[in-house]
């Protein structure tokens, strides 16, 4: 009877701060309304209303600070995962976000655009990274995510490719940590005769594969999510993807985290019609060419030396102008408005064949 009496006490105190929670939920509310109120007043009207609003800095600060604060006993992710949707439910309170991603629903690439922006954003999936860019690019969405790089199988090409053309720039990224199942109908691993999943996945999953299911037919589709689509339409089949596939198409997990790396992640990046403001924990993306020359790569990379700007990934793709010509994908340290950001890109400006800023952005908050 005792510990019924002590239960009830605590359970007492969890509705008491439940209320307040509610009322201060409420009250962050009405404040996120004001500051729509007070941007409209003043301007923005070259976006729309819900992207007028939509600060990616502002939201990396306000996350970094709760994570400073936080002492527990809740991880830092767990709070990082309810304040975005906190924030996300404010926002869609003027109108929620529309948002681009690579479909079908269960993708990672939806996984990744929920966590940066919500669940009360309006995600909008499409068959292709193309469609994604130009639903962004026609104006039909504000953001759009695409897969950037894996840290397993490398960049993603076709990503690249669209950022050599696009008008869109960069305005945040997400990283997720990449969880494969084997998921299907059957109701062993010995009765799986083919493997649905998308080519990175299967090559993720190469080993595990050859361990456990060496006879097993491996079948390349578009997505992961669309693999789950097929899986669920055969018995003997199976799809390689993550846990929201195989809710949304009711399959059973045969196998847990079957990718060979437990490391495992992709990055993703935001893109917008504008750029991030300074966070103060900020990259900046650019796509740079050298003349067809000896040591013009380092030619071309010595004024990020110079001007102590540290770069954090550089990628080679060839260029499409030309047999044996490279473009570079670089990433460096900072906002591309801070003094030796800028002033590294001002000599590079004058050193490189071409250069394109592709936008500065807060480094993801995990």
């Amino acid at each position: 009877m005792e510990h019924k009496q002590e239960l009830a006490a605590v359970r007492r105190e969890i509705d008491d701060i439940d209320a307040q929670l509610l009322a201060l939920l409420n009250r962050r509310a009405r404040c996120a309304q004001q500051v729509g109120v007070i941007k409209a007043r003043h301007g923005g009207a070259n976006a729309t209303a819900a992207a007028s609003h939509y600060r990616p800095a502002r939201e990396a600060e306000v996350l970094r600070r709760l994570q400073e604060l936080n002492a527990g006993p809740l991880p830092d992710e767990s709070v990082t995962v309810f304040f975005r949707e906190v924030m996300s439910a404010c926002l869609s309170l003027e109108e929620p976000l529309a948002v681009a991603f690579l479909g079908p629903p269960g993708t990672f690439s939806e996984s990744a655009a929920v966590k940066q922006f919500g669940h009360a954003a309006r995600l909008l999936p499409f068959a292709s990274i193309d469609e994604v860019f130009r639903e962004v690019e026609a104006g039909h969405a504000e953001y759009a995510v695409a897969p950037l790089e894996n840290s397993t199988e490398g960049a993603v090409g076709r990503t690249l490719d669209l950022l050599f053309s696009t008008s869109l720039q960069i305005c945040g990224e997400v990283v997720v940590r990449i969880h494969q199942n084997l998921l299907s109908h059957a109701a062993d691993l010995a009765s799986v005769k083919k493997v649905y999943a998308h080519a990175q996945s299967l090559a993720q999953c190469h080993e595990w594969l050859n361990h456990m299911l060496p006879h097993a037919q491996r079948i390349n589709v578009a997505s992961n999510a669309f693999a789950a689509q097929m899986a669920a339409e055969e018995a003997d089949a199976a799809a390689i993807a993550g846990e929201a596939a195989g809710e949304r198409y009711q399959l059973a997990k045969l196998a847990a985290n079957v990718e060979d790396d437990p490391n495992n992640t992709t990055r993703f990046v935001v893109l917008g019609r504008h750029d991030a403001e300074i966070s103060g924990k900020d990259k900046t993306s650019l796509i740079m060419s050298a003349p067809n020359a000896s040591g013009s790569l380092h030619d071309l990379l010595q004024p990020l030396a110079e001007k102590g700007v540290s770069m954090t990934r550089l990628e080679s793709r060839p260029a499409r102008q030309g047999l044996w010509e490279y473009v570079y994908y670089v990433d460096v340290e900072g906002h591309r408005r801070s003094p030796s950001v800028a002033a590294a890109l001002a000599l590079l400006a004058e050193r490189a064949a071409y250069l394109k800023v592709l936008g500065s952005y807060p480094v993801a908050v995990y």
